[in-house]
């Protein structure tokens, strides 16, 4: 048990040893080098590398503090948000890339663009992916990042967020952004590594696995409120299905729910589905889905076990629940279970791994960020504000980019004592919820226009300003009205006490496509070239020679040529994420060379269909054994 007193919660009980310091600046060079490497030619990876990127995507350093800090304070169940993967994996290779490489698109809102016309549903997805940006993927990396530096070194939150900041400016100059897809996967494993040692060393200290459930049940802190509970471990923590109405993590949301957030971040994200379609062929993406399945199965042991024996070895610091304690623990008073990951690995991990991991998880933190800013720059310079400019120079669009990214950090930082105080300070948990208030809709979207033809345009465009209404009322009550502090009474609306966030997300799924449903109904259908090869009944209706070159329809050339041209043709501008090509015109950069056709050989086919049957008989297994 943690026996240091409140006041020395910051200190580090062991200090950064000269190996630390060697590893740590040894690992920054090896990144940026292996940045530059990739940068040599246009590689073409095989489903090996293509699902150990899918993996990486996922699993970046603040999803090690989340999924560690929700184990910490609820157990195991917060493994479902992993296993769920399985199946929406195989439904991206096995269905929407079949689709996608039919319709030879290169990016979502071209798929939407072709399927629907028009511009506004692809604007509306460009704004909607800003706003996401800032609410669960900026905001949160500087936070998880800042936290992790906190917790290490005793700074204050704020001055390691503008440290986080700096470092990533640097980086991004020193070439991580080149290679983001390369070297975010050369981290993740360099992770998996170092959780693996620290899995083995925290399991040692307590005894063993078979402990681990006595020694978290009795993980109370020292300091407790008075006639209440909330400072005594969850019973079921052990369990993976929670009760379906008071659970934390209610079965029903954790299997529904989770599936429509699921298919939204791996099935219609376009950094995902991109690395699926550079495959070599159907088949290799088909292996990519498989390996990834299997490498989400990995979090359960390596991350949210340790966040639980970190709380059981830490109660007064990750398991406080008293207001002040927690003030001074880690800067937030609702609790500090997010800190359960990086106190494990500064308290537990020998020198020189140490400071790898803290080396790893702040790069990881880095290069998440660079990409998120080239791709939200991009976003808003090229399908937003080219729209009104069409005619606006490279110098424009570098400046608004640049300002675009500054508004983006800025919103994000002072978004930060928000999301410090949402859902019960646990990081994970406040990342899926606002994915529950935003993303269901697109997913209705998307799955109607794959599997029903008489979707159109009208139909799907008032299924998502509907959506958008209503979910967006939800989260703002959400944060109008936060969950109360321990021992205080609850004066949360109905709707927020009673209806989960997961329920919500399956609630606001069914809503958007009802919508969807009647206006295609009640308005004209689409035309036949808003059909052929775009959905999952007319695949392949058009026959082409897997030799030539698809012929891409958008009304957008920057995303539909840019196969054909060459690095002699175009320059990129480092910073914003577009290039130019020789006419001015801007494109996003060269994308490797993917999969030509739907086609694959029978053989390995059967071969990856037999493969997904055992990968599921393997996840159902996990499921009841953990039920």
């Amino acid at each position: 048990m943690d026996s240091n007193s409140t006041d020395n919660f910051f200190t580090l009980t062991q200090s950064f040893s000269v190996s630390d310091v060697i590893v740590i600046g040894a690992y920054f060079l090896l990144n940026v080098a292996v940045g530059i490497w990739v940068t040599a030619g246009d590689r073409i990876w095989p489903w090996t590398g293509i699902g150990a990127s899918l993996f990486a995507s996922s699993e970046g350093s603040g999803l090690f503090i989340g999924l560690a800090g929700t184990g910490a304070a609820g157990g195991i169940a917060v493994a479902g948000f992993e296993w769920n993967a399985t199946y929406v994996l195989l439904a991206l290779a096995w269905v929407f890339v079949p689709v996608y490489v039919s319709s030879g698109i290169v990016t979502m809102p071209e798929y939407l663009g072709r399927r629907f016309g028009g511009e506004r549903i692809r604007m509306y997805l460009s704004a909607l992916s800003l706003m996401l940006s800032v609410f669960t993927k900026i905001s949160t990396d500087l936070y998880s990042g800042a936290l992790f530096i906190q917790v290490c070194l005793g700074w204050n939150l704020y001055l390691s967020t503008v440290l986080m900041l700096v470092v990533t400016a640097l980086y991004t100059i020193a070439g991580g952004l080149a290679a983001v897809i390369y070297t975010d996967t050369l981290q993740t494993f360099i992770m998996i590594i170092g959780a693996v040692i620290l899995t083995i060393t925290a399991f040692n200290k307590i005894g063993g696995y078979n402990n681990l459930e006595g020694v978290y049940l009795k993980a109370i802190p020292s300091k407790i409120i008075p006639n209440t509970t909330c400072h005594l471990p969850r019973a079921d923590a052990m369990h993976l299905f929670r009760d379906p109405v008071a659970g934390d993590l209610p079965w029903p949301g954790m299997t529904l729910g989770l599936t429509i957030l699921a298919t939204w971040y791996w099935c219609t994200d376009q950094v995902i589905v991109q690395r699926s379609l550079s495959a070599k062929n159907l088949s290799h993406a088909k292996g990519a889905s498989i390996l990834a399945s299997y490498l989400k199965m990995l979090p359960m042991i390596f991350i949210i076990l340790p966040g639980m024996i970190s709380r059981a070895l830490y109660p007064d610091s990750v398991g406080c629940v008293d207001p002040e304690v927690c003030k001074k623990v880690c800067g937030a008073e609702v609790g500090c279970s997010n800190i359960a990951f990086p106190k494990l690995v500064i308290e537990l991990m020998p020198s020189g791994l140490r400071g790898l991991m803290i080396a790893v998880m702040m790069a990881a933190l880095m290069s998440s960020l660079t990409s998120i800013f080239n791709s939200s720059s991009t976003l808003f310079t090229i399908d937003i504000w080219r729209k009104y400019r069409r005619r606006a120079s490279e110098k424009e669009l570098l400046l608004v980019g640049r300002i675009v990214t500054v508004i983006l950090v800025i919103v994000s930082v002072v978004w930060i004592p928000i999301l410090q105080s949402a859902n019960s300070g646990q990081l994970y948990v406040y990342i899926q919820s606002v994915t529950s208030y935003l993303a269901p809709p697109v997913t209705a979207i998307f799955v109607l226009a794959v599997f029903w033809k008489r979707t159109n345009e009208m139909g799907a465009f008032w299924g998502l300003m509907v959506g958008l209404v209503v979910g967006l009322t939800r989260m703002i009550m959400e944060f109008a009205y936060p969950p109360p502090r321990c021992g205080v009474y609850d004066p949360r609306p109905a709707v927020l006490r009673n209806v989960h966030y997961l329920h919500f997300a399956i609630i606001l799924c069914l809503l958007t496509a009802v919508v969807v449903v009647v206006i295609s109904l009640l308005s004209a259908p689409p035309t036949e070239d808003q059909i052929r090869n775009l959905t999952w009944w007319s695949l392949n209706q058009d026959k082409v020679d897997p030799e030539i070159p698809l012929r891409k329809v958008s009304t957008v050339r920057d995303h539909t040529d840019q196969r054909a041209d060459t690095e002699h043709d175009r320059k990129c501008i480092r910073g914003v994420g577009f290039c130019t090509s020789r006419d001015g015109r801007p494109a996003t950069p060269p994308l490797p060379r993917g999969i030509p056709s739907t086609r694959e050989t029978p053989f390995w086919s059967r071969f990856c269909c037999g493969n997904a049957i055992l990968l599921m008989c393997i996840n159902i297994f996990f499921y009841a054994y953990f039920a």
